[in-house]
């Protein structure tokens, strides 16, 4: 019916001569078309924008929970190394006491110091930064710590891959060379009185004088001591990113 009455003004005011009157018609006509189809593109926009945030939100929101696991990971990895570093240091001050004076003590923690593997979590961030997800982050200076937060957890898992390596390859051969593992086995129980009564015995004393022992010791030490650094300077990192990335989310950082 509207285009009805449209084409009935237009084809009146040709007929009564009206030419002006009809081109500033036909003009308005053109305006109208041009503003809806600004407007629709304009709102077209707009719900792109809004599906953006909504995909940047889960970005950041998967990324938080990652930073999250990974810094209790890290509080954890920092109490350990703090702790080998004073068990280590302990048995460096071991050596060169007679078998009489090595206690009971020093040889609990000569046999029961371990080495635990640290595991950084990296899927969320590599989905992110090897994936277009990455241009839809609008904030620069946390994009710069994306960036550069695979590089540091490279650098940290090399050197955590050399302590490993001293370990397995250097402390365990030694050990086993000079004490009985059944030294790990639980006191009191009578299921293993057989093996600790009879089977052979530990040379505390000698394991202590073996120079590779020693070595490997020193450099266990060592790379622990730059391992807790580079631990406590990552944990920094993944901190600064924690707090941009709930501040982009809206949490509550004094809750």
């Amino acid at each position: 019916m509207l285009k009805f009455f449209r084409k009935q003004f237009r084809i009146n005011s040709l007929g009564e001569g009206n030419l002006k009157k009809y081109f500033l018609y036909a003009f308005g006509e053109i305006v109208l078309i041009v503003i809806s189809i600004l407007l629709a593109w304009k709102i077209n926009d707009l719900n792109e924008i809004r599906k953006n945030k909504i995909i940047e939100l889960k970005i950041y929101d998967s990324l938080y929970e990652e930073l999250e696991l990974n810094m209790k990971s890290l509080n954890g990895a920092i109490e350990q190394y703090a702790s080998d570093i004073v068990r280590l240091e302990a048995i460096l001050n071991y050596v060169g006491q007679s078998p009489e004076q090595i206690t009971q003590g020093a040889k609990d923690t000569i046999v029961h110091i371990t080495y635990s593997e640290l595991n950084i979590l990296d899927g969320a961030l590599n989905s992110v930064i090897n994936t277009t997800k990455f241009e839809m982050i609008e904030s620069t200076s946390l994009k710069r710590l994306i960036t550069n937060y695979p590089t540091e957890i490279g650098v940290l898992d090399t050197e955590d891959a050399k302590v490993k390596k001293i370990v397995v390859d250097d402390v365990q051969t030694v050990i086993e060379k000079y004490l009985s593992l059944a030294d790990m086995l639980p006191k009191g129980k009578t299921e293993y009185s057989a093996i600790k009564k009879f089977g052979a015995k530990s040379d505390y004393h000698q394991l202590l004088q073996d120079k590779n022992y020693q070595n490997s010791i020193v450099a266990w030490l060592l790379h622990t001591e730059n391992l807790l650094s580079l631990t406590k300077k990552l944990r920094s990192r993944t901190n600064d990113m924690a707090i941009k990335l709930s501040r982009e989310l809206g949490y509550d950082l004094d809750g």
